[in-house]
This record gives structure tokens, C-alpha cells and sequence, in this order.
């Protein structure tokens, strides 16, 4: 892998891990467009650094709520009864500057810290156990562009959809956390969105715009972390293969464009203007499946 291939696939994994177009989807159609094998053990070297960098762009962005729901949780171990209370409405965090004050909110808003740490311990049920018991079938469909342009439709469907709830204002609950956690597992495949299926279920929900693109990407840093890890365990079986310039160059690539897209998205999802993304995905399927 060259320097300039591994920019390339850095920016995509920065850009299309938070833009609703489908990161896992565009990998493989991008080192099919190279003549990368993407069965090759240099792919799970690189997957690992990539994904780094994009988790390392969620700290960033959102470093100061990630410490007070690190803060908080771990606060509420030696407490069992506030993790009753975090799941009662009625208050929300409100950030000004670097910190953040409590006010009585009945509706729509970010929500309190201990309970943003509840609903994503929620959504990661269903997501690991879709991991564990469709792994295999799931990494077949890695060596298929053909079948992620497919469903890279579905995807652009679902974007599309959000505009039959143009003014969502409702809260997160628990049960609207697992079944955003359930649109997250169907993400396990490649060209199905993970930032989009999650805010979209969110907002058919009638979860806050903000807050659903907020907490999709809250709740993406532990899967990044995990897959990070068991790739890096994949990659102490195989060996690192890949040299250290275009590992750097990756990897700090998808750090900066992740931070751009995460910006992005946070804009464009309260402008409502998450069918442009529904237009590109049809335009990039349907060309894929007339192309491949």
C-alpha cells in the first residue's frame, strides 16, 4: 500500500464513519477501485489504525461530555439507586462553554450524563450479540461490492424517509435505545450507514435532531474501541504488514477528516438535510451495480 492509498482510504473511513454514506461500504469499494485484496493481512493493519483515528476524532469532539459521563458512571457504582434515577425524565444537560448546567427540560435536549451512559451500555446488547452470532456471514459480505451497492440503496431509503418527521422534540428512553441499538447491529453490514440508520431511527422516533446525531456518535466510540481491539488481536496473529508512513498517514488522515464530518453532520441533521446523502447513495449504488 502506497502513501497516497492510504490517504485516500483514510479519508474515506474519516468521512463515511460519520457521514450517513456507510464507512464499512465505501472501504470495500474503494480497494476494489485500488486492486487492494481486501482479504490481505495488511487490510486488518490498516483497518486498526484507521479506526483509531476516527475514535481519537469522537474524543476530541466530544471530550468534555465523555468525561462527565466517565465521571458520572463511575460516581454511580458505588450509588446503585442513580442508575433508577438516570433513567427518569425531566432534566437535561445544558452545555455552555466548558461546562455544563442542569435545568428542568420535559422535552427534547441533550441529555443527563449518567443516563447517556445507561442507554449506550442499551444499544450495545443487540449489537454484540448480532456480532456473535453472524460474524462469519458478515465478513463474506466484505468480499461482495456488488451486494454493498444494494445496499447502499437501502441505505438512501433510510435517509430518505426522515423527512416524514420534519420537527422531532421527543427524549431518548430505554426502549427507544435498544431499538436504535438493534439499527446499529443492521449496520454490521457493509454499505448499510451506522451514524445514518441510528440518527434515522432516532428521529422516527421523534428523538431531537441534535441529540440523535449527538448520541449515534456517543455510542459509536465503544464499538469503534472494540473492533479496534479484536482487529489489533487479528493483527498480532498475522503480523503488521504494512509500513509505518502510510500506517501514519492513514491514521492521521480519518483523525482530521472525522473531525469535519462529526461538524458536519451535527449542521446538517438540524437543517433537515439528510436526504442530499439519501441522492448520493442511490447515485453511487446504482452506478456500482451497472459498473461492477
Amino acid at each position: 500500500m502506497t502513501w497516497w492509498q492510504a490517504a485516500l482510504l483514510g479519508l474515506i473511513q474519516g468521512l463515511a464513519e460519520f457521514l450517513p454514506i456507510s464507512s464499512s461500504g465505501h472501504l470495500v469499494l474503494g480497494e476494489y477501485v485500488l486492486g487492494l485484496d481486501t482479504g490481505a493481512a495488511n487490510d486488518v493493519t490498516f483497518e486498526v489504525f484507521v479506526h483509531f483515528g476516527t475514535a481519537l476524532s469522537i474524543l476530541v469532539v466530544y471530550r468534555h461530555r465523555i468525561w462527565r459521563i466517565l465521571r458520572d458512571a463511575a460516581g454511580a457504582l458505588a450509588t446503585p439507586s442513580a442508575w433508577a434515577e438516570a433513567v427518569r425524565p425531566g432534566r437535561i444537560e445544558r452545555a455552555r462553554g466548558d461546562e455544563i448546567d442542569y435545568e428542568p427540560q420535559p422535552s427534547g435536549g441533550p441529555i443527563p450524563s449518567l443516563r447517556v451512559a445507561l442507554y449506550v451500555l442499551i444499544t450495545m446488547v443487540p449489537t454484540f450479540i448480532g456480532y456473535l452470532l453472524f460474524e462469519e456471514a458478515l465478513e463474506a459480505l466484505f468480499g461482495d461490492p456488488r451486494f454493498v451497492c444494494g445496499a447502499l440503496l437501502v441505505t438512501g431509503v433510510l435517509l430518505l424517509l426522515t423527512r416524514l418527521r420534519p420537527d422531532p422534540d421527543g427524549v431518548l428512553s430505554p426502549g427507544k435505545a435498544l431499538l436504535v441499538g438493534i439499527a446499529q447491529t443492521c449496520a454490521l453490514i457493509p454499505g448499510i450507514s451506522r451514524s445514518g440508520s441510528t440518527i434515522c431511527t432516532a428521529i422516527y422516533l421523534n428523538v431531537d435532531r441534535k441529540e440523535a446525531a449527538d448520541f449515534s456518535f456517543l455510542m459509536l466510540l465503544p464499538v469503534v474501541l472494540g473492533a479496534t481491539l479484536l482487529k489489533t488481536l487479528d493483527m498480532i496473529e498475522v503480523g503488521m504488514t504494512v509500513e509505518a508512513v502510510p500506517l501514519a498517514v492513514g491514521t492521521l488522515v480519518a483523525f482530521a477528516s472525522g473531525i469535519f464530518a462529526i461538524r458536519a453532520v451535527q449542521v446538517l441533521v438540524q437543517r433537515q438535510s439528510l436526504q442530499y446523502f439519501a441522492y448520493y447513495c442511490f447515485a453511487i449504488g446504482i452506478a456500482g451495480l451497472i459498473l461492477i
